[in-house]
């Protein structure tokens, strides 16, 4: 009864005070009187606010346990199930035998690569790649969330935070032996992550290899060449759209492949001379866009822990 008064009372269809007044208005009250019922309507107000909250707690608070019992019970049960499918340990599992010798017998002719692990992880198991490059993308995202610096999060509307310099780090750009040795190998470093990104369908290599190359180099210049060396080239603008560009072309592309190519169906893509730069297919395009993804994913993580934001050029402007 009292909890239906009180939610009439929250709702502007009923009057606590006018039940506690007993019939009197506040005009025929004294001040101190007045105040003091107040001051009780008031408490009452919180009290029955407070067991409604309470209430509303135990209720979630149920819900919430039972439904992680069914979801562990769930998982439980998927679980037991394939581990009581594995094969035992010491025998024979003839298919993945037949997965293997797939692998190295016809893997050149059916996806064109002459490095079989390129050929199986970006043809063969192209789904499973796919998944982790989202993997490391939802990762930079749940970074960029915690750690992101903008004006949203700031003291001030009109602190540029682009320019904020922090004292708890060493300024590497300014020692000329870290400057020095960086413009020598840089370039040294970025031409490997090229070199392994584009050979990996024909020699060991590859997107994930070449990627963190590409990543650790841009590491090292802007440790040497400072952050506002980077952001002439790699704004925040770039950065997104090199990462969703090139996760969407991966997306479509095997998703064209998957369609095509499943079920016996004839893959219509040319996979090109075995053992050129050209070759493979597919391969390559999905190499260079693994590779943006991991390059701009470590880049990314090493931007948002040492100034908390991808870029300034964009960003400064926003400001």
């Amino acid at each position: 009864m009292n909890r239906d008064k009180f939610r009439r009372w929250l709702n502007g269809e009923a009057d606590i005070m006018g039940d506690i007044l007993d019939g009197r208005t506040g005009h025929d009250l004294p001040r101190q009187d007045q105040r003091r019922l107040q001051r009780e309507a008031e408490e009452v107000a919180i009290v029955h606010m407070g067991r409604v909250i309470h209430s509303e707690r135990r209720l979630f608070s149920a819900w919430y346990r039972v439904a992680a019992v069914l979801c562990c019970l769930t998982l439980m049960a998927v679980f037991l199930y394939m581990v009581a499918h594995i094969t035992r340990y010491g025998a024979e599992n003839p298919r993945v035998a037949e997965v293997a010798e797939r692998y190295v017998e016809r893997g050149l002719e059916e996806t064109g690569a002459t490095n079989i692990v390129a050929g199986m992880i970006l043809d063969y198991r192209a789904f499973d790649t796919l998944g982790e490059s989202h993997v490391l993308f939802t990762a930079l995202v749940c970074v960029m969330i915690l750690l992101r610096r903008d004006r949203k999060n700031m003291r001030t509307a009109y602190e540029d935070y682009y320019r904020i310099q922090d004292e708890d780090y060493f300024p590497t750009n300014q020692d000329p032996i870290a400057r020095r040795v960086g413009g020598i190998l840089v370039p040294c470093i970025l031409l490997f992550g090229v070199y392994i990104l584009l050979n990996g369908q024909i020699s060991p290599g590859g997107g994930f290899s070449g990627g963190a190359v590409l990543g650790a180099g841009l590491v090292i210049f802007a440790s040497t060449r400072g952050d506002g060396a980077v952001d002439r080239f790699l704004t925040k603008r770039v950065f997104q759209w090199a990462a969703f560009c090139a996760l969407s072309f991966y997306s479509f592309a095997k998703g064209y492949v998957f369609f095509t190519g499943a079920n016996g169906l004839e893959n219509h893509i040319p996979k090109g001379v075995p053992g050129a730069i050209l070759s493979g297919g597919l391969i390559l395009p999905l190499d260079i866009a693994v590779g943006l993804v991991v390059a701009c994913t470590m880049f990314g993580f090493y931007s948002l822990f040492r100034r908390g934001t991808i870029g300034g050029g964009d960003e400064g402007k926003e400001a």
